[in-house]
């Protein structure tokens, strides 16, 4: 399936993201402290009953998490959650999308401008600036040129995870 930019504010995105770990974190302390005094009193303690209490509350709080992930209010951490997915995904696969640019390969063009499009949201949506990485900039410099000298535009709109295939991992 598809991966499409969108627009999101990064300070939207930065406080829904505080409140949202705030709230599993909690979340995960009461469900772990339930399940451990339930044990415990069902069991007769131990130590083990206490870690199985522990992640018996950690498998609730994913459970309850799962089931709101797809809520409209969730929107900008799901967003940004599938953004570093791809991210990661198109990581694994830098080297060979490096020399499918040196061969002017339209799809590795297309996929390293995602790339370098997408670390720069992300740092965006994250407060962060890319100033400090020298060579991510300079590499995207390269992408800008490449796909100017092709004719391509210098932004694209998503991913196709399918693209992909065309090249070797790592």
């Amino acid at each position: 399936m598809p991966f499409q930019f969108e627009e999101h504010d990064p300070e939207s995105y930065r406080r829904k993201g505080r409140l949202i770990s705030l709230a599993m974190a909690g979340q995960l302390i009461v469900f772990g402290l339930v399940f451990v005094q339930l044990l415990q009193a069902a069991f007769d303690g131990g130590f083990w009953l206490n870690v199985l209490g522990v992640v018996l509350g950690l498998v609730a709080t994913s459970l309850v998490f799962a089931a709101l992930r797809e809520r409209p209010w969730m929107a900008e951490v799901r967003y940004a959650w599938q953004l570093k997915h791809h991210l990661s995904r198109v990581s694994g696969y830098l080297p060979a999308l490096r020399r499918g640019m040196a061969e002017d390969n339209a799809t590795a063009l297309d996929l390293l401008a995602f790339y370098h499009q997408g670390m720069a949201q992300l740092a965006e949506l994250n407060g962060r600036t890319l100033d400090d990485d020298a060579e991510l900039l300079a590499e995207r410099e390269v992408v800008r040129v490449a796909r100017r000298e092709q004719g391509l535009p210098e932004r694209v709109d998503g991913l196709d995870p399918h693209d992909l295939a065309a090249f070797r991992r790592g």
